[in-house]
This record gives C-alpha cells, structure tokens and sequence, in this order.
C-alpha cells in the first residue's frame, strides 16, 4: 500500500470513528428527551379524567404495584386496561380473583374496569405498597370493600366511585410527592392515607396547603391532630391507646411501675412513649427504664438486666412497624417473667410466630372482629376475601365510608366541600367500628380495645389474637 493510501484509509477510518460518535451521541440524547417506553404499557388517560402519573407510582388499573401478586390473568387485565378495553379487563381481572380472591388491587382494579370511561368520582389511597405491603393490602382491603359495596348498590347519587391507589414507599419524602400530585388533581375528591404517622404528618403540609382531604385509617400522633382542617383518621389517636394500656395496666393488673421499649426515630412510636409515661405517671404509677431500639447498641440482655434491676413489673413495647421484629426479641428474654403490653404496631403476624414466647400479652388496638360479630361488615369481608379481616382494614372501611357520606351530602362535590361536610358537628355515617364522627381537630372519639395472644387455629400460625375476657 502506497503512503498516499495509507493516509487515505487512516482518514476513513478517523471519519467513521467520528460519525459512530455523533450518532452515538444522538442516540443517547434522543433517550433522554424520548425516553424508552417501559416494557409494560401506562394507562392513557380516560378523556373525562385527569392523568395517573407513572412517577410517584400511581394506578387506577393500567399498572401492578404488587408485584408479589402478579399472574397471567391480572398482567392482561393491566394490559387491556392500559389500553383502555376495559371489557377485556373486566374479564381478566375476575379470572385473576378467581384464582386469588384475597388480592385488593385486583378488586380495586376490577371496579375502576367496570366504569371505564363513564363518569365517576374519584379517591385516592396512599399505602406502603413495595416496602410494609402486608400492612398495605390490609389497608387496600378496607377500601375496595366500601368502593364495592357503594357500586353494586348504585354508586353515589348514582354516580360509581374509582379509586387510585398510590404507593408512597412509607418514605415521607416520596408521600409528599405523592400529595403533590394528587392535589394537581382536580378529580380526586379525598384521599385515604398515609399509613405511618411520620408519613402522615410530611403529607399532610402538601394536602392542607392545597386543600384536599385526607383521612388516615393508621397514624395515631397526636401531633396529627393540629394538622389542619383538611386532616381527619378514623384511627384513635395515641392518647387513647395509652390510656387502655395504663387503665389495664394499673387498675387491672395491680402494678405502677413500667419499662417501655421503642423506636426514637419514629414519630409514632414517640408519641406513644409520651402518651403512655403520661398516662401512667398520671394514675400514680412510674415509668422506671426506657429503651431505644434505634440507639445501635440495643441489646435485650442487658435492657432486660435492667429493667430488673430498676424492679420494672411488666414490660410495654411500642415499636414501629419496621422494628416490631427487634422489640419481641424482649419476649424471648423475658421467658414468661413479667406481663408484656403492646401498642396496636405489634399487632402482626410476625408476633404470633413468636409462639409460646408472646402468650399472654395484651395488645391495645382500634377493632377486633370478635366485639364486632356478626356485622354486616364482617361478613362481607368473609365473603369477599376469604377470611378474616384484622383493624387497619376495618379503620380504611371506615374512612372511605366517611368520604362517601361526605360526597353524597355536597352540593357539587369538591374537596373543598366534602372537608365541610366531615367538620360538621352533626356528620355521621355508619362504619366497621360503629358510628363515624369527628372532632373538631378531626381526630376520632372512640375508645380502644383489649387482645390477648393465645393457641388457636384461626391464624395459621398456631396461636391467635383475641379479645380479652
């Protein structure tokens, strides 16, 4: 080859080497304005309602936030869905409760399938769908039963109730996103969420600043009760949990003196810690030795050498959610010793597996299916899911049936209106626990109830809660 072609084919190659790079360099921006869709096809918005953004996770049916819960039938009713032949959908959908009749998403899904593009009115459920989904579906089962129950019986003024459920990670972050984009929303009459009380408490800035209902069926702070009028639960706060506990705690059990294992990073486990030295400094007893599950050194030998030393007489746990796992880890060391007493957190079936270790320990908590037999609720939920259900889907019943109520009575239903109608001195409507009315800090007054853990067959597990005698 002579050097004029050497320097020739030198050149070629420097230019195809550069036209590589620009085109590569295009391609890569072109992903960045023109994104690669997912592999899984997004809802196109329904032309009477707005859209369900994809970021944080929303769905009304075009997407599986379960992901634990997928099958072939539920991936080709999200399909058809998505691609709004919701007849389709309709069928799919049943096909996959048929196989999984306890799935809430499904249900809910199945609903919203059903209207398709009819006109509707529309909620919003907030859960920790990817990271305490256990405790989601619980929620999301409360739910779907009153959006069902509504429908079958006509839906509202005639008008059917879909409902979009959006998961928030249990991060308090994603949660305000999550309210920024509901609020954005003109449709979304009402939301039902968030589940913790440090979630709740970030959201809720978002919903009262922009004016939008939300009703927790779980977070229990008090510091939600001055959120604003916009902020309702149907959850007892703290306060009255902390008053069963100490009532039975002092009165009941004969004892005052009380050791208390949580979680400092917790706003619900804080304020429950509160509550309760409260409480029982308040009816003559003593709280002798605290715990800190998140100071990194919690060690239940020594905490419970301690709390021996400081002559405690029963032991109260009052975990988060996240950390119910490392608070019973006192029941294993405690071997039967003292009483244990728990807020309604530690109400999981992670305690019964615990087995004989937990035996005996009385947990406060909203609703129990045993003071609540044979209601109508219960026996829907029987019908629909297979099973029982346990008090954080009877509390998401009870606040959507306090937004149906609402959006039944508004003149036009806004938001604005339905947040009147539930501040109302008079407003009351039927729920799971009884009677639903608020307060003016749009708290719920009602009292807490007793479980004790004991063998039985009902769980699956081997042992059971049920209501103390």
């Amino acid at each position: 080859m002579s050097k004029s072609q050497k320097n020739e084919a030198l050149i070629l190659v420097l230019a195809l080497l550069i036209t590589g790079g620009v085109l590569g360099g295009l391609y890569l921006l072109k992903d960045q304005i023109f994104p690669t869709p997912d592999t899984q096809p997004t809802a196109t918005p329904s032309p009477t309602h707005s859209s369900i953004t994809d970021n944080p996770p929303m769905s009304q049916g075009g997407k599986i936030l379960f992901p634990q819960l997928t099958s072939d039938a539920k991936q080709a009713g999200v399909n058809a869905y998505a691609n709004q032949d919701y007849q389709l959908a309709v069928e799919q959908f049943e096909a996959a409760l048929q196989a999984k009749r306890n799935d809430p998403e499904t249900r809910t899904y199945l609903n919203n399938a059903e209207i398709g593009n009819q006109k509707s009115y529309q909620i919003a459920v907030a859960v920790p769908a990817s990271s305490v989904s256990t405790t989601a579906l619980e929620i999301l089962r409360g739910v779907a039963q009153a959006q069902t129950e509504i429908n079958q019986a006509g839906g509202i003024n005639g008008v059917p109730l879909k409902v979009v459920i959006a998961d928030d990670q249990n991060s308090p972050e994603l949660a305000k996103n999550v309210a920024e984009t509901l609020s954005k929303n003109r449709d979304i009459l009402g939301v039902i969420g968030h589940f913790s009380s440090g979630v709740s408490l970030a959201a809720s800035q978002v919903y009262q600043q922009n004016q939008l209902v939300m009703i927790s069926p779980t977070s229990t702070s008090t510091k939600l009760s001055n959120a604003g009028d916009f902020i309702f639960r149907t959850v007892p706060s703290d306060r009255f949990i902390a008053d069963k506990l100490t009532q039975y705690f002092i009165q009941d059990l004969g004892l005052s003196r009380a050791a208390i294992v949580y979680n400092e990073q917790s706003e619900y486990s804080r304020s429950l810690k509160e509550e309760l030295t409260t409480a029982i400094y308040g009816d003559g007893g003593e709280v002798v030795a605290t715990f800190d599950i998140s100071s990194g050194n919690f060690d239940p030998f020594k905490a419970y050498d301690t709390l021996i030393e400081q002559q405690a007489e029963a032991i109260i746990l009052v975990p988060d959610s996240e950390t119910v796992k490392e608070a019973l880890k006192m029941a294993r060391v405690n071997d039967q010793n003292l009483p244990i007493l728990a807020g309604d957190s530690v109400y999981k079936p992670d305690t019964l597996k615990e087995g004989e270790d937990v035996v005996g320990m009385v947990l406060a908590v909203p609703w129990h299916i045993q003071n609540n037999r044979p209601s109508e609720f219960v026996q829907t939920a029987d019908q629909l899911w297979g099973g029982d259900v346990n008090w954080r889907s009877a509390m998401a019943y009870d606040a959507t049936q306090a937004l149906i109520a609402a959006i039944t009575t508004s003149p036009s239903p806004r938001s604005s209106e339905v947040a009147q109608v539930l501040s109302r001195p008079g407003f009351s409507t039927s729920g799971a626990s009884g009677t639903v009315r608020f307060l003016p800090s749009g708290d719920r007054n009602q009292a807490a109830e007793l479980v004790t853990i004991k063998q039985g067959t009902r769980s699956g597990f081997g042992y059971d809660f049920v209501l103390l005698p």
